[in-house]
């Protein structure tokens, strides 16, 4: 594969020493260690973008090298080796990796690679928070843990087009034109893109079961209001991450979780107060009960969605004249 991503435009090093230019990766795409032979002075080369939230490093050591990385915490490393090979060894085993070939580390995944004399790859970082923000693009439940994709090696000429759409955003990160927004729609479509592709342990969901399952996390909340809930234990009930629920609360309900619940629990609070025939027997009683410990926060919130006082309220309901 001769094609380079990346232009002399973005150059960094040239015939530089491997250790200052590892020190910069380091800084930069991953922390890593590596080992050089004891002979010889290879000179590393290697060009590198900001893009978005990601970076794209492409890299060349210059002579044999071991790199080892105990995990790389809160980022991806996508790979694709251009020229030379690539021993890569991990969980999963070994793989000996040729031009053409993909590789994508998942960020609790320690690797130890060793590069050929020839080797020059492409590197992308991408960071947890932007595969986590694609899966409900995606209709995706994140689990847990993260996302994780299933197997280290792809073939790269048969991904339907990645390559072409990794050489576009190349191209648009050495254009110091475009604005931030347009650089996130392209990260935002690439990891898109790495999602559709590569196997990995999202569950696909239709939209109609997402709705199901939301409805029905509303339904408990509406039946529990008396309770106290955490984003934590909403996410659990509706079975999807914290992150995931935020955005089917976004989607569906135009708020928060905690402020939806707040607002449910004012909501039952006024039916309360405002139904003569309720065993309510006073207004600090029935705050209580529905969690509001602050009488004047209480008031205060209760008068900004309703209009009026819940001490007036309760009068206005309980008058002789009723």
């Amino acid at each position: 594969m001769q094609n380079m991503f990346l232009s002399g435009r973005s150059q960094i090093f040239t015939r530089a020493d491997p250790y200052e230019v590892s020190d910069y990766v380091n800084a930069h795409v991953g922390s890593h260690s590596i080992q050089l032979p004891s002979h010889g002075r290879p000179q590393a080369s290697l060009e590198h973008r900001k893009f978005a939230s990601m970076d794209l490093c492409q890299l060349s050591y210059g002579g044999r090298v071991t790199v080892a990385t105990t995990s790389l915490d809160t980022i991806y490393h996508l790979q694709i080796l251009l020229t030379g090979h690539c021993q890569w060894r991990g969980r999963e085993g070994e793989h000996h990796f040729v031009p053409g070939e993909l590789m994508i580390i998942n960020p609790d995944e320690p690797v130890v690679l060793t590069y050929s004399d020839d080797c020059k790859k492409l590197i992308i970082k991408m960071p947890v928070g932007l595969l986590d923000s694609s899966c409900q693009e995606n209709h995706l439940l994140r689990p847990e843990a993260g996302i994780r994709f299933a197997r280290t090696r792809h073939s790269l000429p048969v991904l339907g087009g990645l390559d072409s759409l990794i050489q576009l955003l190349c191209a648009e990160a050495e254009n110091s034109a475009f604005p931030p927004q347009v650089q996130d729609y392209y990260a935002k479509i690439l990891s898109s893109k790495l999602l559709s592709l590569l196997p990995h342990n999202g569950l696909v969901v239709p939209p109609q079961d997402q709705k199901s399952s939301f409805d029905a996390l509303l339904a408990h909340i509406e039946q529990h209001l008396t309770q106290d809930f955490t984003v934590g234990q909403m996410a659990r009930l509706a079975g999807v991450s914290e992150r995931s629920l935020y955005g089917l609360f976004e989607r569906f309900t135009a708020t928060s979780p905690l402020h939806y619940v707040r607002s449910r629990k004012l909501h039952r609070v006024h039916l309360l107060l405002s139904d003569p025939g309720s065993p309510v027997r006073n207004v600090t009683e029935v705050a209580l009960d529905y969690g509001f410990l602050n009488p004047g926060r209480f008031a205060q919130s209760y008068k900004q969605l309703f209009g009026e006082l819940p001490s007036q309220t309760y009068q206005r309901y309980r008058s002789p004249l009723q």
